[in-house]
């Protein structure tokens, strides 16, 4: 695992999250859905050593929905997460089945995401979690409004906060100033599962993710103001509200 200063970087993006965003406070018990990529894992490794010299007193454990219906080995992340001190607890699921087999959804990357995301906040509330930390980072929240404005019309994104009243449960990202490109440094490092889904790299979002690359190389430091428009609401100029229309 990359030590010391390599691990430095995404710290400092965790640590400037927290305080731009207040994720983080004394007490809190925090379920990391690890789903076995590197960004969950990164996160997960990340907030282990942030527990070590922040001042704020927080306990973690990693949740893992199992989609394949058992078929899946997740012994090394077991690993990774003793290597850590951190309990793991596998929440077993039939969502690919139900996915591609029964519902037969054309784009059942929506509804593969809602059962994942249930099974997960789920799971955390009966541990006893208050938080959720999920592993999207600053090119997540850019696919996702270039996404939402491309295909639905909307100027709309995730949030780096999000409290869910009905399981009293709030969501946080603590990778969101991290880039793909900084935590794909660390992929030989982690015990990274290769991805189940039938339709890994054949998205929408596997589309806007090569868009951004292009946009970024032929318009040098286009991904950094994106991203910077989007967390900074001081960079937001957009028209007022008709007259008459409801806020």
């Amino acid at each position: 695992m990359k030590t010391g200063k390599d691990i430095q970087k995404i710290l400092s993006h965790l640590r400037r999250a927290d305080q731009d965003f207040g994720l983080l406070t004394h007490g809190d018990k925090i379920a990391v859905g690890l789903s076995g990529g590197k960004d969950s894992l990164l996160l997960l490794r990340a907030l282990a050593a942030y527990q070590k010299f922040d001042h704020t007193n927080f306990e973690l454990v990693a949740i893992t929905v199992d989609c394949t219906g058992g078929q899946a080995d997740f012994s090394k992340i077991q690993e990774f997460c003793s290597s850590l001190g951190i309990k793991l607890i596998i929440e077993p699921s039939e969502i690919f089945k139900i996915v591609f087999d029964i519902k037969k959804e054309k784009n059942p990357c929506s509804l593969c995401s809602k059962l994942r995301r249930g099974m997960l906040y789920s799971a955390a509330a009966r541990e006893g979690c208050n938080k959720v930390a999920l592993g999207h980072h600053g090119d997540d929240l850019i696919e996702t409004f270039l996404l939402s404005f491309l295909y639905e019309g909307r100027l709309s994104t995730f949030s780096p906060s999000s409290y869910l009243d009905r399981t009293d449960i709030t969501i946080i990202r603590p990778l969101i100033y991290a880039s793909e490109k900084e935590i794909k440094s660390f992929i030989r490092e982690l015990p990274v599962l290769e991805n189940p889904c039938p339709v890994n790299h054949h998205t929408q979002r596997e589309f806007m993710k090569n868009l951004i690359k292009k946009l970024d190389t032929e318009i040098p430091g286009a991904r950094k103001r994106m991203l910077d428009a989007l967390t900074c609401a001081d960079r937001y100029n957009l028209l007022p509200r008709r007259k008459g229309e409801l806020v």
